[in-house]
């Protein structure tokens, strides 16, 4: 069986095509990237990805070499994420359809998130820490569905990062968390910033302006650099999430964590998740880039599951939603007890069992796809 897969909930636009064993035919993505010191707003990312969006689909096609007739189902990210952007791939998905005479597939973006992890890594049932520009939860799976034991109350780690590289005028290519790591390596001073864990949740707005305030004072002073306020901000927001990850083990009985979603790339932060999981006797999963950010692939992977499980959208209910919590998902394909195993040869020659020590030989060169 083979899924089309699109993915365009935030600035990536994304196109995979699947295989039911979680082999990758292709994955191709364009990502829209504003001048420093800017965000992206939803009326021009959409713009970006309707321009991007066909071209793409040729793309993937072609790379996986095949032809739509052999195509099962074609997948969509139904939410959550920006409004504008979602729409356009929902559109082309539901002309496709029509087009192809194939049916339908809606798929949380932030489960499928964590069955790309799972089918890449390996990991069996780990605790899934998720972080990305719009979303910061940790999760771990019972009784069929991904239950969220601890979130942010105010806004996403990645979004904290993005805007903090705002204030410094940090280029936003290939991404500003990315160039924040690289900038953070050069840091040698902490300058202390507020730590804000509540029990299992986690805040940020406060902590971001915070940062703001005390970068346009201590710079101008000359009291700190740039490159200390990359690194304080990254060791205190991942010490938080450490923490938070830690106590969700502790509560559900796991050793193992696997790290999902764009922030997941950051080295520094799967170093520090990894040397908790040792102590505790477990292991860290992680990924790099390709399946970190946002794809198609992992897209069409989850909606090739619920498929397989004899799942598809009504073309009715094709809609999309900026709203949509990862335990809204009832995971058919997961069971109650069992998850897939990894497999040496998981996907394009990518390691089934790939922790983070297999990684970090290249993570200053793993970076976001344009």
């Amino acid at each position: 069986m083979i899924a089309l897969g699109f993915e365009g909930s935030a600035n990536k636009i994304g196109i995979g095509i699947v295989k039911l064993d979680g082999s990758i035919l292709a994955n191709p993505r364009h990502t829209y990237i504003t001048p420093p010191g800017h965000g992206f707003l939803p009326r021009e990312t959409a713009l970006h990805h309707q321009e991007h969006v066909l071209p793409l689909v040729h793309a993937a096609l072609k790379e996986a070499n095949i032809t739509p007739d052999q195509i099962d189902c074609i997948c969509y990210t139904k939410g959550p994420g920006m409004g504008g952007p979602l729409q356009v791939a929902s559109i082309v998905v539901r002309i496709l359809s029509q087009l192809w005479k194939k049916p339908i597939v809606a798929v949380n973006h932030c489960v499928a998130h964590i069955e790309m992890g799972r089918v890449v890594c390996g990991a069996e049932d780990p605790v899934v820490l998720y972080v990305s520009g719009g979303n910061t939860q940790v999760i771990a799976y019972s009784e069929g569905r991904y239950r969220i034991f601890g979130e942010t109350i105010d806004i996403a780690v990645g979004n904290c990062l993005d805007r903090f590289a705002r204030v410094l005028k940090i280029s936003n290519d290939p991404s500003p968390g990315y160039n924040i790591e690289q900038l953070a390596k050069n840091g040698k001073e902490y300058v202390e910033l507020p730590y804000v864990v509540k029990g299992m949740d986690v805040s940020f707005s406060g902590i971001e302006s915070f940062i703001e305030e005390t970068a346009n004072r201590k710079l101008a002073a000359n009291e700190c650099t740039p490159a200390d306020l990359c690194f304080s901000l990254q060791e205190t927001v991942f010490a938080m999430l450490v923490e938070i990850t830690e106590r969700a083990m502790a509560h559900c009985d796991k050793k193992d964590v696997l790290i999902v979603g764009g922030v997941g790339c950051n080295i520094r932060l799967q170093q520090m998740m990894q040397i908790m999981c040792e102590e505790r006797g477990g292991r860290l999963y992680a990924t790099d880039d390709r399946y970190c950010v946002d794809n198609g692939a992992m897209i069409a992977y989850t909606g090739l599951l619920a498929f397989a499980h004899g799942h598809a959208t009504p073309m009715e209910d094709t809609t999309t939603t900026q709203r949509y919590r990862t335990d809204d998902v009832l995971a058919v394909w997961r069971g109650v007890e069992h998850a897939p195993v990894g497999k040496d040869d998981a996907v394009n020659g990518v390691s089934g069992k790939c922790g983070v020590a297999d990684l970090l030989h290249t993570s200053d060169t793993a970076i976001a796809s344009n």
